[in-house]
């Protein structure tokens, strides 16, 4: 017997620290869940600044301009990175130069998805932005991190020298504003259920759980209305 799935779509950014820990944290409920339930993840693009140029912004003026002084950048970086660490992640704030556009990130993944290396390209994005400090404005960098994956680097260039994706991703997103999503991560669970925030992988479990126990119940045969099934 099949066991019932759970289909998990996951508003995020690239750039999103807490968009990375939820990562981890939902990951370890789905690994704990693995003999219940089967997952299918996808991420929907959302930009925390859609406004940022193409060239990026320094990354820790414009953070500490966002929070208000050096001394609180110092202090919600540091918290951050300690709450990653606790996932497994290893943030370092210091290699972060650049605070990028996503756009073009955001284009990969999704045509990432079309090749069956979505889950693969945003791990790899988040892992080079927020571990290796590299610079997502640069067309050769993101073409590496594509690559590393297994994209066609050929393809993605002209991906990227194109609007192709464009339109998909502005779709996208402003189909997640009017889902009333304003903060990522944000968790849409079968079509029907939102979890916002990085929770808990303890919170993952129970909610997951309880959401799949019901499309259990919820799955029963039935006749179609053309009676096609009985």
């Amino acid at each position: 017997m099949s066991k019932p799935k759970i289909k998990i779509d996951i508003a995020s950014d690239v750039v999103c620290p807490w968009c990375y820990i939820g990562k981890r944290r939902i990951e370890k409920a789905m690994t704990q869940l693995s003999d219940q339930f089967e997952f299918e993840v996808s991420y929907l693009p959302f930009e925390l600044n859609p406004q940022t140029p193409k060239e990026g912004f320094n990354q820790k003026e414009y953070l500490t301009k966002k929070f208000g002084s050096e001394e609180k950048y110092n202090q919600i970086t540091s918290h951050v990175a300690s709450v990653a660490a606790e996932e497994g992640l290893k943030f370092d704030f210091s290699k972060q130069k650049v605070s990028p556009n996503t756009r073009d990130a955001h284009r990969i993944i999704a045509f990432a998805k079309q090749e069956g290396k979505q889950l693969a390209a945003k791990e790899a994005f988040m892992k080079a932005y927020f571990e290796d400090g590299v610079d997502l404005t640069k067309k050769e960098n993101l073409l590496t991190i594509s690559e590393q994956v297994g994209l066609d680097p050929q393809r993605i260039a002209a991906l990227l020298d194109s609007e192709e994706g464009l339109a998909e991703v502005i779709m996208n997103e402003q189909a997640n504003h009017q889902r009333g999503i304003s903060g990522v991560p944000y968790y849409i669970i079968n079509n029907q259920y939102g979890i916002s925030g990085a929770q808990s992988s303890e919170v993952f479990v129970q909610a997951l759980t309880q959401i799949g126990n019901q499309s259990i119940t919820a799955e029963g045969e039935a006749c179609a209305v053309d009676g096609s099934d009985c």
